[in-house]
């Protein structure tokens, strides 16, 4: 191989798969070896800080209404911080978008072996529709909100989304995740359809969102949440979408660009908060 010379996995997954990818980051640097490719639109999603906090809006309306949020009372780390934990969500997910195939491997054995010790100090298991769940929100939010603020991702760019997230999945032995796109949008309804709830633990969270947003950021998240969410999470919280809404967002987009984000940051976000989101930034 001539120095210099970049391998063709890193820019083009139709040479070589996914499966391949780890057999042929053994004998390189790993520089050469990032799990998620330097142009990936997955890199632009989660390198940008206005992004993310789109995505775990439309996610805190969902996990609120997942059979399964149960589990977030027994560990208590969301109902205690939920803010807190989000961050911690971020960093993780930023510590395998933006690193080599080896380092993100290590990142998800930490996270697999975390899952199974709450397993074990509950003594029962988490649920394999569960993982699918909470995997699944993180493509569709990723989807939506870069939609919602710029333009929707086109078919090449939709297809990469999924593909890293499968990585991901799998790195996590999360079992029973579809093979395509096309599989996982319709594996991507059952679930909401099937796994979705309103229950006493979801208006629990929502206290929690409100106490720690404080009342108008509360309302904020809210109409953002209408404006993300897939018609039957907003049904089952019973969020409705402003008629002028949507313009608000593209505007939102304009403001980014004119630079005022530190602004709509701190109108956005409690204080102690605000710094932590811009370091999200990685583009």
């Amino acid at each position: 191989m001539r120095p210099g010379k970049v391998l063709p996995f890193v820019n083009a997954k139709k040479i070589v798969r996914p499966a391949a990818r780890q057999g042929v980051c053994k004998i390189i640097t790993a520089d050469m070896c990032n799990f998620v490719s330097q142009g990936s639109i997955v890199r632009s999603i989660w390198g940008s800080s206005d992004l993310i906090l789109l995505i775990f809006a439309g996610s805190a309306a969902e996990f609120a209404l997942n059979r399964a949020v149960d589990w977030l009372f027994f560990t208590g780390q969301i109902p205690r911080d939920p803010i807190g934990r989000l961050f911690s969500t971020v960093r993780y997910a930023q510590e395998i978008v933006f690193v080599d195939e080896a380092t993100a491997r290590r990142t998800l054995d930490q996270i697999h072996s975390t899952h199974k010790s709450v397993e074990e100090a509950r003594g029962a298991r988490m649920p394999d529709w569960a993982f699918r769940d909470v995997l699944y929100m993180l493509i569709d939010y990723s989807e939506r909100a870069h939609s919602l603020l710029h333009r929707p991702l086109d078919e090449a760019e939709r297809h990469e989304l999924f593909d890293v997230f499968r990585r991901v999945g799998e790195g996590l032995r999360i079992p029973g995740l579809p093979a395509s796109y096309d599989e996982w949008q319709g594996d991507r309804l059952r679930h909401l359809e099937r796994d979705l709830v309103y229950s006493e633990y979801t208006r629990r969270l929502y206290e929690k969102y409100r106490e720690h947003l404080g009342g108008w950021r509360y309302e904020i998240l809210r109409l953002t949440q209408a404006q993300l969410a897939p018609e039957r999470v907003r049904r089952l919280l019973g969020l409705r979408r402003p008629p002028l809404l949507f313009e608000a967002f593209r505007i939102y987009g304009l403001i980014a660009r004119l630079e005022l984000q530190k602004m709509v940051h701190w109108l956005l976000l409690p204080p102690d908060q605000v710094d932590e989101v811009r370091r999200f930034n990685r583009r």
